[in-house]
């Protein structure tokens, strides 16, 4: 027979993997960090420009929103908090004490988060409509990265975008944004990889002056498939959510 006191320690663990668990940061931190408002735009840029230096990270004219999914890996629509973290836009330069490698910085920027935003949030799964990535039927149609160990990169122009060593996964990232959606990766691909998207030929033909408002969804759906060998499709599934329990603006520097 199982002892009552079993049965409490199997109840109490059951319970903490099925409830919601907080996010607490216990990483090094950064040995100075400014934030201040954005003093310019980045040109075609929604989440701004964000640079990883040999001892420093520099991020232009982001949101808080910007800075949860570079330190979380996350999706904007997987982010559940205030309206001002994905509308006011700030300057941040943070200094580490040496070298540092892009995966430790970005578990200083969680510090940084916790300590200057007083930011507190939680992991749970939730059901919802989504954009799903698959590989194409004829198989990808992508180059693998020239540089290896290259650090991803990533420019939007007014017509298209262009990649250099991006892993599927942070592309998915990039165009959930757009979509307003989560976009899930289930491509299986896991190098990474050089390639350019050209969205001219999938825009709406301007002769026809239409002023219906082009179909971004379908735009990127063509554009992935024929350029990229990849499938999208929508439907529902588990999405992974992050719920902000606290946050505060933060103080002038």
């Amino acid at each position: 027979m199982v002892g009552k006191s079993r049965i409490v320690s199997l109840t109490l663990w059951l319970a903490g993997l099925l409830c919601p668990q907080p996010l607490v940061s216990q990483h090094s931190s950064f040995a100075v960090a400014t934030i201040r408002p954005s003093a310019a735009a980045v040109p075609f840029e929604h989440d701004g420009k964000t640079e990883f230096l040999a001892d420093t990270l520099r991020m232009q004219d982001v949101t808080l929103s910007t800075c949860i999914k570079l330190a979380y890996h996350a999706q904007d629509r997987q982010i559940a908090g205030p309206d001002w973290i994905r509308n006011d836009r700030f300057d941040i330069t943070a200094k580490s004490d040496g070298p540092a490698e892009e995966k430790e910085m970005k578990q200083m920027l969680q510090t940084l988060l916790s300590d200057r935003f007083h930011l507190s949030l939680h992991r749970e799964q939730k059901e919802m409509k989504a954009l799903v990535l698959t590989v194409a039927a004829g198989g990808p149609k992508l180059n693998p990265a020239k540089a290896l160990e290259g650090k991803p990169l990533r420019q939007n122009s007014a017509t298209g975008t262009i990649a250099k060593s991006m892993p599927i996964g942070e592309f998915a990232d990039f165009i959930s944004d757009p979509l307003g959606m989560p976009v899930v990766d289930r491509t299986g691909l896991t190098g990474k990889y050089d390639f350019a998207i050209d969205f001219t030929p999938y825009l709406p033909d301007p002769s026809k002056n239409t002023d219906a408002r082009p179909d971004t969804t379908a735009i990127l759906k063509a554009a992935l498939h024929d350029e990229l060998g990849l499938n999208m499709e929508g439907g529902r599934t588990q999405v992974e959510v992050f719920t902000i329990d606290h946050v505060e603006k933060p103080s002038e520097n």
